[in-house]
């Protein structure tokens, strides 16, 4: 990337998937050392200013991660130049944000897995009806997209 690398990760509401990627790319990059903007965002407004539903935090917090000080937003505008990266859980959100991308957006835009060799166009799962097994699984993508992402990140791309 020609500039310093800044990754926004959306999904609909900004409750579950998003802020679950978010914290999972905070924690690869604190991992090895590295800081970049990360954030996430909701395509929908339902949730803004709310917090990360309670079995996402519930999930992240099993894995040594607080997440109750996130608050959901709404994708605006300005994110498509004001990151570089801007990351869709699923492909309906992914054809949201290409249709409200800007004509001078910078932002590249791909979905999460994407970066995850042998699972290009799959969405991360979405647990907001299932139980807390689903939250899990959701843990267990977002964790491994993000690290394909890091390994995309340091190297460039």
């Amino acid at each position: 990337m020609s500039r310093n690398p800044s990754v926004l990760f959306v999904c609909l509401g900004n409750i579950c998937r998003s802020p679950l990627a978010e914290a999972a790319l905070r924690a690869e990059l604190a991992r090895i050392g590295l800081e970049i903007e990360v954030d996430s965002a909701g395509t929908g407004d339902w949730h803004v200013g709310e917090p990360p539903d309670r079995r996402a935090q519930a999930v992240a917090r099993r894995h040594g991660i607080e997440i109750g000080g996130y608050r959901a937003r709404q994708v605006q505008v300005e994110d498509f130049r004001r990151f570089s990266l801007i990351v869709a859980l699923d492909r309906q959100n992914r054809a949201t944000l290409e249709a409200m991308r800007p004509a001078d957006a910078t932002a590249t835009l791909s979905l999460l897995l994407d970066h995850v060799e042998g699972r290009k166009g799959e969405a991360v799962a979405d647990p907001y009806y299932g139980d807390e097994a689903g939250f899990e699984a959701t843990w267990t993508e977002v964790m491994l997209g993000a690290g394909a992402l890091l390994q995309t990140l340091t190297r460039g791309e």
